[in-house]
């Protein structure tokens, strides 16, 4: 398997995932503004969208959307716990905390990375990842992770969406319950190998 990354992205969520569940794979980075990844092929043949994860499956052909690439690299080790076994309502609740992470606390995220954004639609636009955050807060309650106390791909997800808040503005110490799980979070060695390979801060 190839995936197609760009440093810091959503795709670390992937990135994680993979390196959670132990499985084979390269890595190759994009450049989002050129659509070129490292090795100067143009990355729209491999993604029409444009946007990063894409995951090349030898032998299939190309998967995108991270919360899709997400479930079927724990499905591909369900022993590792990464998701519950298909069927189950845990499985369904996975799917529920993917697709909130996805449509209301990730997109809630994209305006700040706008540089035209005015001061006024900024403040407006950090007081809609405030009242996503005052929700996720709540539910993770005390539990470690989202779903209990197994760290599944929607974990690694919200760490992802969690690590842009120092870049755009959000200060997230309003917040100990998820600062404490980023924390928590980052200290497993799946992440800070995927950091390290994107050459992130420790």
């Amino acid at each position: 398997m190839k995936l197609y990354y760009s440093p810091g992205a959503c795709s670390i969520a992937s990135h994680i995932a993979l390196r959670e569940a132990g499985l084979p794979f390269t890595l190759e980075k994009v450049n989002l503004k050129s659509k070129k990844t490292e090795s100067g092929n143009d990355f729209l043949a491999v993604n029409s969208k444009g946007s990063v994860p894409a995951l090349q499956i030898d032998g299939i052909g190309v998967l995108t959307e991270g919360p899709a690439i997400l479930q079927y690299i724990a499905d591909q080790k369900p022993e590792t716990r990464l998701a519950p076994r298909a069927g189950s309502i845990e499985r369904y609740r996975l799917m529920e905390a993917l697709n909130y992470l996805g449509s209301e606390l990730h997109k809630s995220y994209s305006p700040l990375f706008n540089p035209a954004l005015g001061a006024e639609a900024k403040q407006a636009a950090i007081a809609q990842v405030g009242k996503r955050l005052d929700w996720l807060s709540g539910q993770l309650g005390s539990k470690r992770f989202l779903l209990g106390e197994d760290f599944t791909v929607a974990d690694a997800y919200l760490y992802a969406v969690l690590s842009w808040s120092g870049l755009v503005g959000v200060d997230l110490s309003h917040w100990p319950t998820l600062t404490a799980f980023a924390a928590r979070v980052a200290e497993r060695p799946a992440v800070k190998a995927a950091r390290a390979a994107e050459g992130l801060a420790a």
